[in-house]
């Protein structure tokens, strides 16, 4: 997950400098009257920025302001709701078995041994091995408005049909398939925060969608409201689940975890069916927007093209990016550190187990599983907030990391009702809060050339994943309730991801010295495999 403040004081992108000064502006106003040549990198490259159009180009800097004001609004409500609604369903339908297992499906099914570990761990699999194929067909039919949503239809249909199995075969195909076609949806990474058109059409999947609309600026907050879709759906899974297992269980011969799947892709179901008519595709082929609107939101975001991502006509092909990125150790410091970060997060996975071994009935620990999420959505806001304000990196992913080891130590070292649910309610929020700014600082630490920061986010978004599958072995129903090898485990991927973000600061304030002694930036920090262009003669520095 990702998130990244909005407002005057922002988190800066892979293209800002020390001073603050970047390309495109929230507030309307035009960028030449924001920036400064001296901190644009390439500035001495011609721009290849065409007249504004006609019913732009005569508006005052005041109207402007006014009228992209409006526009923003008009964009905001049109599209944010409807795309974090898909994207809680997106995770409610992908998590859902957690809550099932309380319902009754290990019983029914007759699951033994790790067998449903494995269920969960599957989906994984389909998900990572999707990614590519659904880039490449999102790029050839370049209709997101559609794929989007006949996507969400079809994964909708395949989540009820879980709850027509009858076992282990057919619960592992219908969740093989899911995670298949789910990785649709979400396949693009955070880097699309500091990305912008025509860049982001490498980077299918809603990030994308957002990044047709929004400038890099007003994309930071936009895609923490979409982040802060998967943590409100942890907090509705439980609620939903406590609702279906008491009210639904036995209805029509049916066990409560086969309702919980019809209801919920039958949901998902319609929604899809509404998205169809409420997503637009892109600004130029918009009906709901007016002469002067639409000419406003594509003008703008082609001024937000070709200032810092525009290295010129030389292009760079992906598999150059790959090289690039593979030869910097950065990369690979970022990827250990994601990688254990999502490994300790992937507790949530089994979230309603963990909280089940209080020993409480199964509804009430369907519902002791909101509060954490809840304080999660708030500490997370606040800190990429705060992150934002400042612009620092390093306490803001390391100090939540802290707080889940003493969450994971606790857990695993008591069986007391009360310190077991503190740990607990400081569990998801010590995997998350920190988690989204680390995604922010991948494009700040790699920010140039545009190829190899999208060919490192595609390995680092791949590698990391990975955890999700063998983690799911680490919870088996005999070792609760403490979990003492899981927890374990936890503690010690956060520790290593804590280990990671200390040698990456270390690295980033050797260079930024190096950077204001005027010293040569070279081997695996060179100019193409580190600094945007000329930005380091021009005041950039890494941020930490």
């Amino acid at each position: 997950m990702s998130f990244a403040g909005h407002g005057q004081n922002h988190v800066k992108g892979a293209g800002e400098y020390e001073d603050g000064s970047q390309n495109g502006t929230d507030d309307g106003k035009s960028t030449a009257d924001h920036v400064d040549d001296a901190g644009v990198a390439n500035a001495n490259v011609p721009n290849r920025r065409r007249e504004a159009p006609p019913l732009v180009k005569d508006l005052s800097p005041e109207e402007r302001e006014r009228v992209e004001g409006l526009l923003r609004r008009k964009i905001d409500l049109r599209l944010l709701p409807m795309v974090v609604i898909m994207y809680i369903m997106n995770y409610l339908d992908r998590n859902n078995i957690a809550a099932a297992k309380l319902a009754g499906i290990v019983e029914e099914l007759e699951l033994v041994g790790v067998q449903f570990n494995t269920a969960v761990s599957i989906l994984f699999v389909g998900y990572l091995l999707m990614q590519i194929p659904s880039n490449l067909f999102l790029n050839k039919i370049g209709k997101p408005a559609i794929y989007l949503p006949v996507c969400m239809v079809i994964w909708g249909i395949i989540s009820g049909a879980t709850g027509a199995v009858h076992n282990y075969g057919g619960l592992i195909a219908c969740r093989f398939t899911l995670g298949f076609v789910e990785a649709a949806y979400f396949v693009s990474n955070p880097d699309n925060v500091n990305e912008r058109p025509p860049l982001m059409k490498k980077q299918p999947g809603c990030l994308f969608y957002l990044s047709s609309w929004y400038t890099r600026k007003e994309l930071g907050f936009r895609t923490a409201i979409l982040y802060s879709g998967s943590l409100i759906s942890g907090a509705f899974s439980g609620l939903i689940a406590a609702g279906i297992t008491n009210g639904m269980d036995g209805k029509m011969g049916l066990l409560a975890w086969r309702w919980l799947f019809i209801i919920e892709g039958a949901i998902t179901v319609v929604i899809a069916f509404a998205a169809v008519f409420v997503l637009p595709d892109f600004p130029r082929t918009t009906t709901w927007l007016t002469d002067q609107e639409r000419q406003l939101a594509i003008w703008r975001l082609e001024e937000d093209i070709g200032e810092d991502d525009w290295i010129g006509s030389k292009e760079q092909t992906f598999f150059h990016g790959l090289k690039l990125a593979f030869t910097d150790i950065k990369m690979w410091i970022l990827m250990v550190m994601l990688f254990c970060i999502v490994a300790s997060g992937s507790v949530t996975n089994f979230f309603p187990t963990v909280v089940a071994g209080l020993g409480y009935s199964n509804i009430i620990s369907l519902l002791l599983t909101v509060p954490p999420y809840v304080l999660c959505v708030i500490t997370a806001f606040a800190n990429a907030w705060h992150a934002d304000r400042t612009g620092e990196r390093y306490y803001h992913i390391t100090l939540p990391l802290w707080i889940s080891v003493v969450a994971f130590i606790i857990a695993a070292s008591t069986t007391a009702i009360g310190p077991r649910y503190f740990a607990m309610m400081i569990m998801v929020p010590g995997c998350y809060t920190g988690y989204v700014v680390a995604l922010a600082w991948i494009s700040n630490t790699l920010p140039r050339p545009p190829a190899k920061r999208a060919a490192a986010l595609a390995a680092i978004n791949a590698v990391s994943n990975t955890s999700s599958i063998y983690s799911s072995y680490l919870y088996p129903p005999e070792a609760a309730p403490r979990f003492i090898v899981g927890m374990a485990v936890n503690s010690g991927t956060s520790l290593i991801a804590i280990t990671s973000a200390t040698v990456l600061r270390f690295i980033l304030v050797r260079l930024n010295k190096k950077l204001d002694r005027g010293a040569d930036v070279s081997g695996g920090f060179a100019d193409d495999a580190g600094l945007p262009g000329e930005g380091a003669k021009r005041g950039f520095r890494f941020l930490y």
